[in-house]
C-alpha cells in the first residue's frame, strides 16, 4: 500500500467480501468489517471500497476514477486459474510493485501453529545494527540495514515520501521494562524523525503489545484521536483557522517480545516487536512511536519522555491480563490516566485471532499443504492447546492473588 501511493496521489483500496474470498483462496481470519477498519486506519489510503470484484474490471475502476490498479509481483488466480487481473493488464492499466519481503500469512500462522519462538528479537537496536541474530555477520549487518530503512519509510506522511511520525526507542534495566519497582527515566534514541509536537497540542501517551495488530488495536486508537478531538473541540481548538493540525500528538509506546511473553506465556506475541511496530506506524492515529516501552510506565518513565510529561494517558476496555498491580497507578496518582470504553471490536485481539486459527485449523492446513509449506501436526497443536490452557490458570491465579 505504501509503494501503491507513491505511484499517484489517491489511493483507493479494493476489498473483497469474505464469500469472494472463501470462494477463490479459503476462509478469512478477519471479518469484512474488521479488514475494512484496517484498510481505513492506513496512512496511505485514501479510501476504502468493500466488495470489490475477485477479478478486476475495467468498467469496475473506470467507475471509481482509477487510472491504474496495482498489485504485486505474484500472480494471483481466481477459482478457475485465471489471473485477477487479466482485463486491466490488456488494457495497459496495471502496475507492479515489489512484495513485501520477511513476513506472510502461511508464516504468522505457523507461529500460532507451532509455538515457535524463533521469531523473537531480543535486543531491536542490536539487530538494526546487525550484532544480533542467527545469520552470518554479512547477512545481519545486510538486514539491519534493510530493517532500518523499512523503519524509515513507514515512517512517512500520508503521501509516502514526507516525514510522518516519530520513532524513538527507549532503554532501561531489565527490572524497569517488565515490572514496576524500578523508577528509571531510561534513555531515548531517535530512530527517524519525523514531525514534533506542534504548538498547542496536548501530548498523549499509550502503550502495548499490539500483537497481531488488529481492529480492536485500530478502534482503541481511534477512539483516543476522537477524544482527544472533543476536548479541542471543547477548549475552541477548531475555532481558530490558523491551525491546520490536530489539538492531539499521539505518542504510541511499544513493549519488547520477552516483556510481553513473560507476562502472557506461551508463544506470545506471535509478531516480534519490528512487525509490530511497522503496524503501528502505518497507523494514521499514531504521530510518534516508542521501540521498547517498559510495561509500566511509571512517573519517572512518563515524566521522562522527551515531548514532556502526558496531558493524557489512554488505556483500553480491556486489561493486557489479570496482574498483581495496576501498571497505570503514576498515570492515575499525576491525575492523567483515562479510559475508553467499550467498542464493537474490543475483543478482537491476538488470543481471539489464535483461537479462530486453531478453530480452522484443518482447512490452514491444507491450504499450507497446496503452497508446499510444512503443515502443522495434531500432536503440534495440542501442545498449543495445553499451553493456553496453562497460561490461563497462571492468569486466574495472578487475578486471584491481587
Amino acid at each position: 500500500m505504501l509503494q501503491a501511493r507513491r505511484l499517484g496521489k489517491e489511493l483507493l483500496v479494493g476489498i473483497h467480501s469474505d464469500e469472494e474470498i472463501m470462494d477463490n483462496k479459503g476462509p478469512t481470519v478477519m471479518t469484512l468489517k474488521e479488514r475494512v477498519a484496517a484498510v481505513d486506519a492506513c496512512r496511505w489510503s485514501t479510501k476504502s471500497v468493500p466488495y470489490a470484484p475477485y477479478v478486476t474490471s475495467l468498467p469496475w475502476i473506470s467507475h471509481y476514477g482509477c487510472q491504474y490498479v496495482v498489485h504485486g509481483d505474484d500472480i494471483t488466480s481466481d477459482s478457475s486459474g485465471e489471473d485477477c487481473y487479466r482485463y486491466v493488464k490488456a488494457a495497459g492499466r496495471f502496475l507492479v510493485v515489489k512484495r513485501t519481503p520477511g513476513i506472510s500469512t502461511t508464516d504468522l500462522v505457523g507461529r500460532m501453529l507451532l509455538c515457535t519462538k524463533n521469531h523473537f528479537i531480543r535486543s531491536l537496536l542490536k539487530t538494526l545494527a546487525g550484532e544480533e541474530g542467527s545469520e552470518s555477520p554479512e547477512e545481519r549487518k545486510r538486514l539491519g540495514v534493510e530493517m532500518t530503512q523499512r523503519i524509515r519509510e513507514y515512517a512517512t506522511d500520508e503521501t509516502g515520501f514526507q516525514p510522518g511520525p516519530q520513532v524513538l526507542s527507549w532503554a532501561g534495566s531489565k527490572a524497569a521494562m517488565e515490572d514496576h519497582a524500578s523508577e528509571e527515566k531510561g534513555e531515548y534514541r531517535t530512530m527517524a524523525d519525523g514531525k514534533a509536537p506542534r504548538q498547542g497540542q496536548r501530548i498523549v501517551y499509550v502503550d502495548g503489545g499490539f500483537d497481531l495488530f488488529s481492529s480492536g488495536h485500530i478502534e482503541f486508537l481511534r477512539q483516543v484521536a476522537m477524544a482527544e478531538e472533543a476536548v479541542g473541540r471543547h477548549e475552541g481548538w477548531f475555532d481558530d483557522s490558523t491551525k491546520d493540525y490536530g489539538p492531539a500528538y499521539i505518542v504510541v509506546g511499544i513493549h519488547d517480545d520477552e516483556v510481553i511473553n513473560h507476562w502472557k506465556g506461551v508463544n506470545y506475541p506471535i509478531m516480534n516487536i519490528f512487525e509490530r511496530g511497522l503496524c503501528v506506524l502505518q497507523c494514521r492515529y499514531v504521530d510518534s512511536v516508542i521501540f521498547s516501552a517498559p510495561f509500566t510506565p511509571s512517573k519517572a518513565y512518563l515524566t521522562g519522555i522527551p515531548y514532556g510529561l502526558p496531558d493524557a494517558v489512554y488505556h483500553g476496555p480491556t486489561s493486557f491480563m489479570p496482574l498483581t498491580y495496576d501498571p497505570y497507578t503514576a498515570a492515575k496518582v499525576l491525575g492523567i490516566y483515562h479510559e475508553i470504553g467499550n467498542h464493537d471490536f474490543q475483543s478482537v485481539n491476538a488470543g481471539e485471532i489464535v483461537q479462530r486459527i486453531l478453530k480452522s485449523r484443518e482447512i490452514y492446513e491444507e491450504r499450507q499443504r497446496a503452497k508446499g509449506e510444512k503443515a502443522a501436526t495434531e500432536e503440534a497443536v495440542q501442545r498449543r492447546e495445553a499451553m493456553e490452557q496453562e497460561a490461563a490458570r497462571l492468569e486466574e491465579d495472578r487475578a486471584g492473588n491481587r
